[in-house]
């Protein structure tokens, strides 16, 4: 059995896990509310909200998250980061179960649609991606990150989180001031803008973790030295990333329905990951003309599932009211 089968089966665990803790995350911020409103009943002025670390459903799902990220990164150790980032296909079909089972949310047609295109997508991204995964010394790590392609790379990437930004902050201006209903695209562009800025960062944590499992694995088979600037530099950015990804999880779930808001994560993640694999490791120097074909087609088929969990039109009332904004959420 290869290593990148052995990094795969644990990055389905891991994966699972991560989607199960965020749905839990999810219904603790539901039970936050319920208590609020129910504490505030008969009374004037709005109750402030406890904090949410005060739940027993958030402080478990935070543990099962923590749980599946370290199983994740342990994977990254045996197999391609483009192969592992779209096997988070798992994600979707466990999130209509926890959805359905956790937070009781109403699984529609429309949903199983867009889940079904979604993971037979990720389907042909794993089995036409990369397959390799090869041990790098840390001179070779060091001088990818200062390879002029992939220097290209995050110059366009942090255009990408600018606009996204931007979008998402005129959204929130004019939820807060225009003082009448915005028109029914922003209710997919807020949530997108906001994934997308998060799964672009948040990719970068991937890398990051990448690299450290490299040198963990180079520590266990040559012995190397794991105290350096390089080791210290990455484990550095990845509590950065994975930090910052985590916190604007946990906002996003307290902002939108965990229906829409993950599978969006999970898009923009698996995407940036995707490409950042590509870029830094050159993965792409396996594809032949039907590999990437069938890569090509892999990807359409997640948008075209994505597209499907877009909300129609926003049936009265779904702004949700909260202590620093206004935000569009998808009812079921």
């Amino acid at each position: 059995m290869g290593d990148w089968v052995i990094g795969a089966f644990i990055n389905l665990f891991g994966s699972i896990a991560i989607n199960f803790g965020t749905n839990l995350l999810k219904l603790g911020h539901n039970e936050r509310e319920r208590y609020s409103a129910m504490d505030g009943e008969g009374m004037a002025g709005k109750v402030p909200l406890k904090p949410i670390i005060y739940f027993q459903t958030w402080r478990v799902g935070i543990l099962i998250f923590i749980l599946g990220i370290c199983l994740n990164f342990i994977s990254f150790g045996y197999a391609a980061q483009s192969l592992l980032a779209a096997l988070g296909s798992v994600q979707f079909v466990s999130n209509i179960a926890f959805a359905y089972f956790v937070l009781n949310k109403m699984v529609t047609v429309k949903v199983l649609a867009a889940t079904t295109f979604i993971v037979l997508g990720n389907f042909f991204l794993v089995a036409f991606g990369n397959h390799q995964s090869p041990v790098y010394t840390p001179e070779q790590l060091a001088e990818k990150y200062s390879n002029i392609t992939f220097l290209l790379y995050w110059l366009i990437l942090i255009l990408v989180v600018a606009f996204h930004h931007y979008i998402y902050r005129r959204g929130e201006t004019l939820l807060a001031f225009s003082g009448h209903e915005l028109r029914p695209y922003w209710n997919m562009l807020l949530p997108f803008s906001y994934a997308v800025v998060s799964g672009a960062v948040g990719s970068c944590s991937v890398l990051f973790a990448k690299s450290l499992s490299n040198l963990l694995r180079l520590a266990m088979s040559d012995g190397y030295q794991l105290h350096s600037w390089f080791t210290y530099s990455m484990i550095l950015l990845f509590l950065s990333t994975a930090g910052f990804w985590m916190a604007r999880l946990n906002e996003g779930l307290s902002l939108f329905d965990a229906i829409l808001i993950v599978p969006m994560f999970q898009i923009a993640w698996t995407f940036f990951s995707i490409c950042t694999g590509f870029i830094y490791f050159q993965e792409y120097q396996v594809f032949d003309a039907l590999r990437t074909t069938m890569f090509i087609i892999g990807m359409i088929s997640v948008f075209m599932g994505i597209s499907l969990l877009a909300p129609d039109e926003p049936r009265g009332g779904e702004v949700k009211d909260n202590s620093h904004m206004n935000s569009v959420v998808f009812q079921h």
